[in-house]
């Protein structure tokens, strides 16, 4: 496996891990104060970091935090509309666009040498 899928695939799997937490947390947080829900957004919150620190690994902060970051606002709010049923208006859908263009730009940009 070539080492930028691979990286890639770090990315996606920390992205989707933070996704997951937030999910887990919201669908926690009105039970009791201590509920599988929480458990396992803790849980997937702490392995996301444990991924995140092997990007940080490989990647220069300014590259890796707004990639992850924003791949992770796009993922939750995707997670929010579809398990949760939330209501997304269309000027939040646009945000999202613009959130996915600037992870684009700074994806795709070649370092100067």
């Amino acid at each position: 496996m070539n080492n930028q899928l691979f990286f890639g695939l770090l990315i996606l799997v920390t992205v989707a891990l933070g996704a997951t937490a937030q999910t887990l947390l919201k669908l926690g947080a009105s039970g009791n104060l201590i509920n599988i829900y929480l458990l396992g957004g803790i849980c997937a919150y702490g392995l996301s970091t444990i991924f995140y620190v092997l990007v940080l690994g490989k990647f220069n902060l300014s590259v890796a935090y707004p990639i992850v970051i924003g791949l992770t606002i796009v993922a939750t709010t995707i997670a929010g509309a579809i398990l949760l049923k939330e209501k997304i208006p269309f000027s939040q859908w646009m945000g999202l666009g613009l959130i996915l263009s600037g992870v684009c730009a700074i994806a795709f940009t070649k370092n100067a040498p």
